[in-house]
């Protein structure tokens, strides 16, 4: 995939972030190392943003839709207020099994719980409100993670969902992939959506941020 940002401005963005703390470094190489599908870990740069926007709405209950290896989800669990939690949902078990063992080695082992399964099921379960969404899963189904989060979102909560710029394919009319068409689509609903406020940031994939009105 091309990179959006120019390696030599990230890697200088990178540089110049709070370094983050040693579970996490042990997160990121292990994924790197162990991991054939590395590239889906948010990385230090999103993983600091997260904790910062997490801690910025006093964040006391936070829902992630796609664990992977738990590394964002450990980020943002870094940011809660004091008695705070992560909920986070995981499809494949191997993933899950992954990030249990991560978080279980991180000093916010009583603060994160996965749950595997299809997460429009396990969202559609769950009670709200939440006070920070972060959606980072399979992309054919954002617009629903969205319409199943939004009535669960707390009065000035914020949702936050990645790769909404997909390597700039967004932009490429030429790519029918289902992935794309569906980010784009995404990103189209939410532009117009009446019920919210957002922006679209170009950090790293694409990082589209949204409150309700």
């Amino acid at each position: 995939m091309p990179d959006i940002v120019d390696r030599a401005v990230d890697a200088y963005a990178a540089a110049h972030c709070t370094p983050p703390p040693d579970h996490l470094v042990a997160v990121d190489e292990d994924t790197r190392e162990r991991m054939p599908g590395f590239g889906m870990m948010v990385g230090p740069t999103e993983g600091r943003l997260l904790e910062l926007l997490v801690h910025a709405v006093g964040a006391r209950r936070v829902l992630e839709i796609g664990t992977f290896t738990g590394y964002s989800a450990l980020a943002m669990a870094g940011g809660l207020a004091p008695g705070g939690t992560v909920v986070t949902c995981e499809a494949d078990p191997h993933h899950a099994e992954v990030a249990r063992a991560n978080i279980a080695a991180s000093p916010h082992a009583g603060r994160i719980e996965v749950l595997l399964g299809p997460a429009l099921q396990t969202v559609a379960r769950l009670d709200g409100p939440f006070d920070f969404v972060f959606i980072d899963a399979d992309k054919a189904n954002y617009a629903a993670y969205y319409e199943l989060v939004l009535p669960k979102l707390a009065a000035g909560g914020l949702i936050a969902a990645d790769n909404t710029l997909w390597s700039g394919r967004v932009l490429d009319a030429s790519d029918g992939s289902e992935d794309t068409v569906a980010l784009r689509a995404f990103n189209d609903k939410v532009a117009a959506d009446s019920r919210v406020v957002c922006t679209l940031l170009t950090v790293r994939d694409g990082v589209t941020l949204i409150r309700k009105r």
